[in-house]
């Protein structure tokens, strides 16, 4: 595959105070990982695919809050050459792989996430509860396709939450938003949310538990993550009917106790 862009395949410098933020926090933003030229190459081609294949269609007030958080669509890399340029990108992987502390990762999924507007909360949640992994060396990156101000509901996180463990039961729901809400307040852990950069991405660890504000913008919230795992990660036992959905789905033919070394989820970066 040619990566026409070089900065999704050169490297990145990513220096000790990002390390050691990553590590304390779970979460880390960087600045400057993709030219804003890049992106306006692949938005466009990514809108284009989250429209083809978007399966919401209800009004956003006939929604539950789930759906009025966002669109998502999944795994458009498989729908689109381009896309798959974007989300294989070497840069952005070996940048997961340093995060992670980890020789190399792979693909879990892509997923895009559009916050329509006047689009809702993203509920409190932690991902890697809907995630059959042995370990916690999982990570997204999230990377805005546009400049994304307070108003437009950026993503923001409870700093040091991925050491929680109250609350992993739960997914993405109006009960998570209470629980969750209220658990972190009373143990104060730091609510950061700032506004992002075009060019600047986030990434977060699994069980870091964050959250995104309504968009009370005139704009769609237009938003591509990519999940990476430890590339010699192993499948553990589903605890959750959520689990064992996506082990079908994301992982298929997978074994419990196997490193989920499918066609869905090639090795996007290893070192050396």
């Amino acid at each position: 595959m040619t990566i026409t862009h070089p900065d999704l395949r050169s490297g990145y410098a990513l220096d000790d105070a990002a390390r050691r933020h990553f590590d304390d926090n779970g979460f880390v933003k960087l600045p400057g990982v993709l030219d804003p030229r890049t992106i306006a190459a692949y938005e466009k081609e990514i809108t284009s695919k989250v429209i083809e294949l978007n399966t919401q269609h209800l009004p956003l007030e006939e929604r539950d809050t789930y759906g009025k958080a966002f669109l998502q669509v999944s795994n458009l890399w498989q729908h689109s050459d381009l896309v798959r340029e974007f989300v294989f990108s070497p840069r952005l992987a070996r940048i997961a792989a340093e995060l992670l502390g980890t020789d190399g990762v792979r693909l879990y999924h892509d997923q895009a996430l559009y916050k329509e507007p006047g689009g809702g909360i993203t509920p409190w949640h932690a991902d890697q509860y809907y995630w059959p992994l042995a370990t916690d060396r999982t990570v997204t990156v999230w990377i805005p396709l546009q400049e994304t101000p307070a108003e437009m509901g950026p993503l923001a996180f409870a700093a040091g939450s991925h050491r929680f463990e109250h609350g992993r039961d739960l997914p993405i729901s109006d009960e998570s938003e209470r629980a969750l809400q209220q658990a972190l307040a009373e143990r104060n852990f730091p609510h950061f949310q700032t506004p992002y950069r075009l060019g600047e991405v986030s990434y977060h660890l699994g069980w870091t538990f964050h959250h995104a504000a309504p968009n009370r913008s005139a704009i769609p919230r237009r938003v591509m993550t990519v999940i990476y795992m430890d590339a010699d990660i192993t499948v553990a036992h589903p605890v959750n009917d959520n689990q064992r959905s996506d082990l079908r789905t994301w992982m298929p033919g997978a074994e419990i106790g196997a490193v989920p070394d499918t066609p869905l989820n090639p090795v996007l970066y290893r070192a050396g």
